[in-house]
């Protein structure tokens, strides 16, 4: 073991000032930092009033959006006639079509008709005078042969009671409205209702192997139209899905964030040589460049994209612009920093030999920044692809517009899903293509 006196020991301190006698930021900062955020997070909380927020925000509509994602439900009608029958109604585009036979459905001997609402169990069965509502092992019934409906014995807890109507709740399988006169059910399935062909296509409701039995060898449907051209515009041209429009605007999204992009970058490329204090010295024209360059960033795309739709109208071309303004921006600040932190020596060397300015340029700078440059564009475009979508909702054109379309109504919520799906299909791409683009130009290797 060995000891350290009082002069060796003071010897180590004071060459070694920084550990043994730390100012008050070093010895307490980080609790200072950990109460500060602590304080600030208090202060969040307070300003944005979360617990009344939490408290009153409509949790159930959470589930009720998802579910609509990846389902779709039908919804039947019966109506109780003052003879005792009972008509079958379906709502006009209904994704059964106008004639639907569905298996789920059995006209009982005795008249009454059954329901099967899910496979484990679940059941309505609607006669003249009672509906019976059968799920989680119990049979309620309902008679309707009084002036309001009734319920027959104890009532259970997914069954609500009101003056006029009877509410049975089945979760995610769909609901029982009984009223006197009629019963309306939603039943609930799993998937996408006519996804490839609406219930006005001729091959609405075909199973799959007809389908490609028709179209491969099978007799024209259309006498002047193959079965191969018929059943690609029934596709394209779905009522329900919208494929056509969905991804000729899809296409249009991506388009607006290349021309946007490409646009800003060819802009700034010039204004970054003229904003760069080694490569233009005039500090006024510098600065004049690069609050300009400021202006453009602080407003932010959505804030052009209204302002250009004001004034060319709704469309691409407004998009487009939006983003343009937006891009030349940050791209040339960005190129312009990146002229500034260029090597000198290869420009010197060249600038030595009697050069023009061009070449100077062409020869000493550009082999340097253009990985630079390069990199920093398609990451923009990357970026804008995403960007594209947003301001397509106020009116710029592309798949926004359509998306916020479905998202307005409030009962298209597996076209959201489908286009939302899509987005995230093509950004994928473009981040990989561009991420893979990027490595290869700065000599990396991806990750």
């Amino acid at each position: 073991m060995t000891v350290i006196d009082a002069n060796r020991m003071h010897e180590i301190e004071t060459r070694y000032p920084e550990y043994f006698h730390r100012s008050f930021r070093q010895r307490f900062g980080g609790l200072m930092i950990l109460i500060a955020t602590l304080l600030y997070s208090l202060y969040a909380v307070w300003f944005f009033d979360l617990p009344k927020l939490f408290a009153e925000a409509h949790w159930e509509r959470v589930g009720i959006y998802l579910s609509q994602w990846v389902s779709y439900d039908v919804q039947p009608e019966f109506r109780i006639g003052d003879d005792g029958s009972i008509d079958i109604r379906y709502p006009r585009f209904s994704p059964l079509g106008d004639n639907p036979h569905p298996d789920w459905l059995v006209n009982n001997p005795d008249g009454s008709i059954t329901v099967s609402i899910s496979g484990t169990g679940r059941s309505v069965t609607v006669s003249k005078n009672a509906t019976i509502v059968t799920a989680h092992g119990v049979s309620v019934p309902v008679e309707v042969s009084s002036g309001a409906p009734k319920v027959v014995g104890p009532v259970p807890g997914w069954m609500t009671v009101y003056d006029d109507n009877v509410l049975a709740d089945l979760g995610f399988a769909g609901n029982v409205s009984i009223s006197v006169d009629r019963v309306k059910i939603r039943k609930r399935f799993i998937g996408w209702a006519n996804f490839i062909f609406d219930t006005q296509s001729s091959f609405f409701d075909k199973p799959v192997g007809e389908v490609v039995s028709l179209i491969v060898s099978g007799p024209r449907i259309k006498p002047d139209q193959s079965n191969l051209s018929l059943a690609f515009d029934d596709i394209w041209n779905n009522s329900e899905w919208q494929h056509g429009d969905v991804w000729t605007k899809l296409f249009q999204t991506i388009v607006m964030a290349f021309l946007g992009t490409i646009l800003g970058s060819l802009t700034a490329f010039p204004l970054a040589f003229l904003a760069a204090r080694n490569i233009t010295p005039n500090r006024l024209l510098n600065q004049i460049l690069k609050r300009f360059f400021d202006f453009l960033r602080s407003v932010d795309m959505l804030i052009w994209a209204l302002f250009l739709t004001r004034a060319f109208g709704p469309g691409p071309l407004a998009g487009s612009g939006a983003i343009f303004l937006t891009e030349t921006g940050p791209l040339g600040k960005l190129y312009s920093e990146g002229l500034e932190n260029i090597d000198n020596k290869p420009r010197e060397g060249i600038k030595s030999t009697g050069a023009q300015t061009v070449l100077v340029h062409r020869y000493g700078i550009m082999p340097q920044i253009v990985p630079v440059f390069v990199s920093q564009t398609l990451y923009q475009w990357e970026s804008n692809v995403r960007g594209a979508t947003i301001i397509g909702a106020v009116g710029a054109g592309g798949i926004g517009l359509k998306l916020w379309e479905a998202m307005r109504t409030n009962a298209n919520w597996e076209n959201v899903a489908y286009m939302v799906i899509l987005i995230l299909i093509v950004v994928f791409i473009f981040d990989t293509a561009s991420n893979a683009l990027r490595h290869r130009l700065m000599g990396t290797k991806a990750h």
